[in-house]
């Protein structure tokens, strides 16, 4: 059984699906949500599906000993950052290297590294007339966005479409696309 823990900052819709997709799993088991807001409504999710959680300020999250006792607790094999705004610290990236992935609203390398999150993507991307975007999950590395790419999906484009359009249009691949991507990573260690 692998433990994974999601590391989040916002509503937690792809942090739901995950839990819920891997709720009867036996080989992955969604230890612990962690959010460095308290307020992210992510943890109501979670408490709502009886997955526990942690609330990590970002200073806690940079303080090796608070995190690395953390992660120790709930016995974490395994990271997902799902709409997670923190940039990692080094230990943790060394600590889980090639067992930390994230999510990024984006093809990238396009629209990645540091402020791109969110609808600053799709507005770039609109700005830009992309003819399609996508999302990528890729391995965290000390680079923001910049860690190997795992898999990406592609969604087309037209000129009518708002940047809530594109967001909306982005966000149904990862509800489709991220968990099995998840399962498929944890499946290969």
């Amino acid at each position: 059984m692998t433990n994974v823990a999601i590391f989040v900052s916002g509503s937690g819709t792809n942090c739901e699906n995950i839990i819920r997709y891997f709720k009867d799993s036996e080989k992955v088991n969604i230890r612990l949500v962690v959010s460095n807001k308290a307020d992210a409504y992510a943890l109501v999710r979670a408490q709502s599906l009886d997955v526990p959680t942690a609330v990590m300020t970002k200073n806690d999250f940079n303080d090796q000993e608070k995190m690395t006792d953390l992660m120790k607790a709930y016995d974490v094999d395994f990271i997902v950052l799902a709409g997670f705004l923190l940039i990692v610290p080094d230990f943790l990236i060394k600590t889980y290297e090639r067992r930390m992935i994230n999510i990024h609203p984006a093809l990238l390398p396009k629209y990645g590294g540091k402020g791109m999150y969110g609808h600053h993507v799709h507005e770039a991307v609109k700005a830009a007339g992309e003819k399609e975007t996508g999302m990528t999950v890729h391995y965290v590395s000390d680079v923001c966005d910049g860690g190997e790419i795992i898999a990406q999906f592609r969604t087309p484009l037209s000129p009518e479409d708002t940047p809530d359009d594109i967001a909306h249009k982005e966000h149904l691949l990862e509800m489709e696309h991220f968990p099995r991507v998840i399962e498929q990573i944890i499946d290969s260690l």
